[in-house]
């Protein structure tokens, strides 16, 4: 090797768990400083759908789902992983995209410890406005990921702006945080199977904003709708920054329970009859009070979806670009319904919606698997986002 050569990274094994309201995901994956991971292995496991959401209940059962995915990442002796990482979907976190604003009359010197002060007292801040939402008076709230999104000098955005002198600060950053039970269930449960020092934990909202950003760089303004198993998160970006969010406990599991309450039967027919459906093999009988049942679903969850909209506008138009990210037995029902929405399209949207819908094959180029590895599209954009922005951040630039 020259003097002047580069030396070559190596390859880490990593395992990523992806929790969010219908399952657990897991994968053990090679971060590559390409910015290409491969991932080796991969392992979901769906919760079971219950007629009502009990906290305790959801919260057990969505940690013995880890468990079962960990154990079976463990059992297949392809090695340790060197870091651990955990990304977190709806209801399991929350976040927020701030703006500090600081100004003197004289000249300042923006240096670290200030933008540090800065920031401190703005997760203070948000703890506190959060707390009753996440805490019942046992439970604390740990904050698990900040990203300083821009930082604005005198009116202009500065890429480098430790030590530069200026009258006015502006700093957009982005938040999230997470119930101190549930993040220790999680490290203890994974600890049975794993040693690590510290588990990184990330939310879904900007490991999936990034993915979809760096794919579709010409897109500065766009909606980003998840829809998870018990609640739908919509997330509105304006100048490639990540604004708002707004999300209804209204998933993909609402339309299993009410066919199961319409029709009388269990949850696990009413699955089997909404697959029937979809993919019209059911029954002529069945399918003909199928399609009014599903009708009147669909146009509950729209009102939802519209009303969100309204909310999250408020003085400013809707973006007209939507990409969801969703399981895909259901990505076809749910872009329907909302290419079906008129409302909000003209009277919020920039123009009519242009829906896209994540999926593997949308993403498929963005990492290389292995035999055993099943394609997973939440998996994946962990993988992704985890190598380029945590691993080897030097990739950012190049993402």
């Amino acid at each position: 090797m020259g003097i002047f050569s580069k030396p070559q990274e190596k390859d880490e094994l990593m395992a990523v768990f992806n929790i969010d309201s219908s399952s657990v995901g897991g994968a053990l994956f090679l971060a590559r400083s390409s910015g290409i991971p491969k991932i080796i292995f991969s392992e979901t496991v769906s919760l079971p759908i219950k007629e009502k959401v009990d906290a305790e209940s959801f919260l057990s059962g969505t940690i013995q789902a880890l468990e079962s995915v960990a154990g079976r990442i463990y059992g297949t002796g392809l090695g340790a992983p060197s870091r651990i990482f955990c990304v977190l979907s709806s209801p399991w976190y929350a976040s927020q995209t701030r703006t500090i604003n600081y100004k003197k009359n004289t000249p300042f010197i923006f240096t670290e410890k200030l933008a540090d002060e800065l920031i401190q007292k703005e997760i203070k801040l948000f703890g506190e406005e959060h707390l009753l939402k996440y805490s019942d008076g046992n439970n604390a709230v740990r904050p698990i990921e900040l990203k300083n999104i821009k930082t604005i000098l005198n009116g202009y955005e500065s890429s480098d702006p430790i030590g530069q002198k200026t009258k006015e600060l502006e700093m957009i950053i982005f938040i999230s945080m997470s119930g101190e039970q549930m993040l220790s269930r999680i490290e203890d449960t994974i600890s049975k199977y794993f040693k690590f020092e510290t588990i990184k934990f990330s939310s879904f909202a900007m490991t999936s904003f990034t993915v979809v950003r760096d794919m579709y760089k010409k897109e500065e303004n766009f909606l980003l709708v998840d829809i998870g198993g018990e609640v739908t998160e919509i997330f509105m970006v304006k100048k490639n920054v990540l604004r708002e969010s707004i999300s209804y406990p209204l998933g993909r599991n609402f339309l299993a329970r009410g066919i199961s309450a319409k029709l009388g039967c269990t949850i696990d027919e009413a699955n089997s009859l909404l697959s029937l459906f979809k993919d019209s093999h059911a029954e002529a009988s069945v399918a003909k009070k199928l399609e009014l049942i599903i009708k009147d679903l669909k146009t509950e969850w729209l009102k939802n979806f519209q009303e969100s909209l309204a909310h999250l506008s408020k003085d400013i138009s809707i973006p007209a670009v939507i990409f969801i990210v969703v399981d895909k037995e259901v990505a076809e029902l749910f872009r329907d319904i909302i290419k079906s929405e008129q409302f909000s399209q003209y009277t919020l949207a920039e123009s009519k919606f242009e829906i896209t819908v994540m999926d593997t094959k949308l993403l498929h180029n963005l990492a290389s698997f292995g035999e055993e590895a099943a394609r997973d599209a939440f998996l994946i954009m962990d993988s992704v986002y985890i190598t380029r922005y945590l691993v080897y951040p030097a990739m950012a630039g190049r993402a």
